[in-house]
């Protein structure tokens, strides 16, 4: 592995971390999000984000001081499909990281691949988790049954949460047998600086996706 990688990784990993610190400590004194899943949503976004989500925390997401933003229809509709695939993107994003974490701490094996093992356990945890942060988004808004939420939140994000994966399977695909021919190592910094871009890449496939789900109704803006 060369050494310059191995220090942009680790850049990127800790700068990427002090963002996501920055956002959990400015809502914690006082800028709660509308949507409580969001108070979530902003600092995982950062983990991969980094800069970018900073950025975007701070143009975008930063709400009033013991406030909220306005009503979700008030934003442009590219801000809207952004911000519902970095919802879907932070449960799967926390699902991957879960997953993956186990599985650098009880190393075990399914279907014969560590590769698969690993994709396997992703997808399950993220789709789990995604479904959980829509469920308490929607949950909230309405007098829905448990049953009623869950069913919206299955329809809402399941493509979407596809889409997402699909993002980061391609690029883990390419880092893994196009960049590095197999050697990543999960309990390397490069591992995670690579699960970052999937997560962008996840991001990108996910923009589409949502876009379209807004255009039909299925999600609601934000």
């Amino acid at each position: 592995m060369p050494e310059r990688l191995h220090v942009l990784a680790l850049v990127s990993l800790v700068v990427a971390a002090a963002c996501a610190a920055l956002i959990a400590l400015d809502i914690a004194l006082g800028r709660r999000q509308r949507m409580a899943i969001m108070n979530l949503v902003w600092p995982i976004t950062a983990l991969y984000a980094g800069p970018l989500g900073l950025w975007a925390y701070a143009r975008i997401g930063r709400a009033p001081k013991h406030g909220g933003h306005g009503h979700p229809g008030e934003r442009p509709f590219a801000q809207s499909v952004m911000l519902a695939a970095s919802h879907c993107g932070s449960g799967c994003t926390l699902g991957d990281l879960t997953a993956e974490s186990l599985l650098l701490a009880v190393p075990f094996t399914l279907f014969g691949s560590a590769l698969l093992t690993g994709w396997t356990l992703d997808f399950v945890f993220a789709f789990v988790i995604g479904i959980a942060f829509q469920y308490f988004t929607i949950k909230p808004m309405g007098e829905m049954s448990a049953r009623e939420a869950l069913l919206a939140a299955l329809k809402a994000d399941t493509l979407s949460l596809v889409s997402w994966q699909v993002g980061m399977y391609g690029w883990m695909a390419i880092a893994t047998f196009g960049l590095f021919d197999g050697a990543l190592d999960k309990a390397g910094p490069v591992f995670w600086f690579m699960m970052q871009i999937a997560m962008l890449a996840g991001f990108a496939t996910a923009c589409p996706v949502n876009a379209w789900l807004l255009k039909r109704g299925i999600k609601h803006p934000m």
